[in-house]
Protein backbone atom coordinates (compact mmCIF):
# COMPACT_ATOMS: atom_id res chain seq x y z
CA UNK A 1 0.00 0.00 0.00
CA UNK A 2 1.39 3.29 -0.90
CA UNK A 3 1.93 6.07 1.68
CA UNK A 4 -1.09 7.85 0.04
CA UNK A 5 -3.25 5.21 0.52
CA UNK A 6 -2.02 4.37 3.81
CA UNK A 7 -3.05 7.97 5.09
CA UNK A 8 -6.55 8.27 3.50
CA UNK A 9 -6.93 4.74 4.96
CA UNK A 10 -6.32 5.99 8.28
CA UNK A 11 -8.62 9.32 7.67
CA UNK A 12 -5.36 12.08 7.34
CA UNK A 13 -4.66 14.27 4.50
CA UNK A 14 -2.04 13.32 2.26
CA UNK A 15 0.61 16.33 3.03
CA UNK A 16 4.87 16.31 1.59
CA UNK A 17 5.73 16.35 5.07
CA UNK A 18 3.74 13.38 6.46
CA UNK A 19 4.94 11.19 3.03
CA UNK A 20 8.55 11.82 3.93
CA UNK A 21 7.93 10.50 7.43
CA UNK A 22 6.44 7.44 6.36
CA UNK A 23 9.15 7.23 3.88
CA UNK A 24 11.66 7.78 6.39
CA UNK A 25 10.58 5.43 9.17
CA UNK A 26 9.67 2.61 6.24
CA UNK A 27 13.78 3.34 5.23
CA UNK A 28 14.97 2.56 8.51
CA UNK A 29 12.95 -0.23 9.68
CA UNK A 30 14.68 -3.47 9.85
CA UNK A 31 18.29 -1.34 10.11
CA UNK A 32 20.69 -1.53 13.28
CA UNK A 33 19.70 2.39 13.16
CA UNK A 34 15.89 1.46 12.67
CA UNK A 35 14.52 3.76 16.00
CA UNK A 36 15.21 7.19 15.21
CA UNK A 37 14.63 10.25 17.20
CA UNK A 38 13.13 13.51 16.15
CA UNK A 39 16.03 14.84 14.68
CA UNK A 40 17.47 12.13 12.96
CA UNK A 41 14.03 11.66 11.17
CA UNK A 42 14.19 15.61 10.57
CA UNK A 43 17.13 15.91 9.26
CA UNK A 44 16.02 13.01 6.61
CA UNK A 45 13.00 14.52 5.87
CA UNK A 46 15.25 17.82 4.91
CA UNK A 47 16.96 16.08 2.71
CA UNK A 48 13.65 14.99 0.65
CA UNK A 49 11.71 18.17 1.63
CA UNK A 50 14.61 20.73 1.61
CA UNK A 51 12.59 22.64 4.08
CA UNK A 52 10.45 21.55 7.54
CA UNK A 53 10.25 22.71 10.93
CA UNK A 54 11.55 20.56 13.73
CA UNK A 55 7.93 21.35 15.42
CA UNK A 56 6.52 20.12 12.10
CA UNK A 57 8.19 16.92 12.46
CA UNK A 58 6.72 16.75 15.63
CA UNK A 59 3.38 17.08 14.62
CA UNK A 60 3.34 15.02 11.57
CA UNK A 61 4.99 12.08 14.09
CA UNK A 62 2.05 12.65 16.59
CA UNK A 63 -0.64 12.33 13.89
CA UNK A 64 0.80 9.53 12.50
CA UNK A 65 1.20 7.71 16.33
CA UNK A 66 -2.26 8.43 17.06
CA UNK A 67 -3.09 6.79 13.42
CA UNK A 68 -1.30 3.49 14.26
CA UNK A 69 1.07 3.87 11.42
CA UNK A 70 4.19 4.60 14.07
CA UNK A 71 5.01 4.33 17.70
CA UNK A 72 6.65 5.98 19.58
CA UNK A 73 9.07 4.26 22.60
CA UNK A 74 10.77 6.03 25.01
CA UNK A 75 13.78 4.13 27.17
CA UNK A 76 14.61 5.51 30.13
CA UNK A 77 17.38 8.23 29.81
CA UNK A 78 16.96 8.58 26.26
CA UNK A 79 14.98 10.63 23.60
CA UNK A 80 11.70 9.58 22.42
CA UNK A 81 12.10 7.35 19.57
CA UNK A 82 9.77 6.31 16.19
CA UNK A 83 9.18 3.44 13.97
CA UNK A 84 7.00 1.81 11.26
CA UNK A 85 7.34 -1.38 12.49
CA UNK A 86 3.17 -1.49 14.62
CA UNK A 87 0.23 -3.94 15.77
CA UNK A 88 2.52 -7.16 16.11
CA UNK A 89 2.95 -7.02 19.89
CA UNK A 90 6.85 -6.77 19.37
CA UNK A 91 9.49 -5.86 22.36
CA UNK A 92 12.63 -3.90 22.90
CA UNK A 93 16.38 -4.58 23.85
CA UNK A 94 18.26 -1.38 24.48
CA UNK A 95 22.12 -1.41 24.91
CA UNK A 96 22.99 0.24 28.07
CA UNK A 97 26.34 1.55 26.67
CA UNK A 98 25.11 3.01 23.44
CA UNK A 99 21.87 3.41 23.21
CA UNK A 100 21.20 0.45 20.38
CA UNK A 101 18.01 -0.46 20.12
CA UNK A 102 16.99 -3.23 18.30
CA UNK A 103 12.98 -5.01 18.39
CA UNK A 104 12.24 -8.34 19.86
CA UNK A 105 9.22 -10.57 19.14
CA UNK A 106 6.78 -11.29 21.56
CA UNK A 107 8.12 -13.28 25.00
CA UNK A 108 5.30 -15.43 25.25
CA UNK A 109 2.77 -15.34 22.12
CA UNK A 110 -0.07 -13.26 21.30
CA UNK A 111 -1.48 -9.70 23.34
CA UNK A 112 -1.23 -8.56 26.21
CA UNK A 113 1.72 -11.48 26.30
CA UNK A 114 2.25 -10.85 30.04
CA UNK A 115 -0.84 -10.58 32.83
CA UNK A 116 -0.34 -8.84 35.68
CA UNK A 117 -1.09 -9.88 38.97
CA UNK A 118 -3.71 -7.03 39.15
CA UNK A 119 -5.59 -5.38 35.96
CA UNK A 120 -7.65 -2.93 38.32
CA UNK A 121 -10.76 -3.21 36.32
CA UNK A 122 -8.51 -2.22 32.86
CA UNK A 123 -8.84 -4.74 29.62
CA UNK A 124 -5.50 -5.80 28.64
CA UNK A 125 -4.28 -5.24 24.60
CA UNK A 126 -0.45 -4.77 25.15
CA UNK A 127 2.18 -5.61 26.76
CA UNK A 128 5.41 -3.14 26.85
CA UNK A 129 8.80 -4.63 27.94
CA UNK A 130 11.82 -3.57 27.50
CA UNK A 131 15.02 -5.42 27.75
CA UNK A 132 18.15 -3.61 29.24
CA UNK A 133 21.78 -4.99 28.31
CA UNK A 134 24.97 -4.89 26.27
CA UNK A 135 24.79 -5.18 22.57
CA UNK A 136 27.78 -7.23 21.02
CA UNK A 137 30.23 -3.95 20.42
CA UNK A 138 29.85 -2.42 24.05
CA UNK A 139 30.28 -5.86 25.14
CA UNK A 140 33.82 -6.65 23.41
CA UNK A 141 34.44 -2.47 23.95
CA UNK A 142 33.98 -3.44 27.69
CA UNK A 143 36.07 -6.50 27.58
CA UNK A 144 38.91 -4.63 26.15
CA UNK A 145 39.23 -2.13 28.52
CA UNK A 146 39.18 -4.64 31.31
CA UNK A 147 41.97 -6.71 29.57
CA UNK A 148 43.88 -3.39 29.54
CA UNK A 149 43.65 -2.65 32.53
CA UNK A 150 44.47 -6.23 33.84
CA UNK A 151 41.08 -7.05 35.59
CA UNK A 152 39.50 -10.22 34.14
CA UNK A 153 35.79 -9.06 35.50
CA UNK A 154 33.04 -11.22 35.23
CA UNK A 155 32.29 -11.85 31.57
CA UNK A 156 28.82 -13.14 30.15
CA UNK A 157 29.67 -14.53 26.14
CA UNK A 158 27.36 -12.51 23.88
CA UNK A 159 23.81 -14.12 23.33
CA UNK A 160 23.45 -15.11 27.31
CA UNK A 161 21.76 -13.88 30.15
CA UNK A 162 24.04 -12.76 33.49
CA UNK A 163 23.07 -14.27 36.35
Amino acid sequence: MSGEDLLRARGLRVTRPRLAVLEVLEASRGQAQGHLDVDQIAAQVRARLDTVSTQAVYDVLSALSRAGLARRIEPAGSPARYESRVGDNHHHIVCRGCGEIADVDCTVGEAPCLTPSQAHGFVLDEAEVTFWGLCPTCQQRRAEDMAAAGDPGLQTPVGEVAR
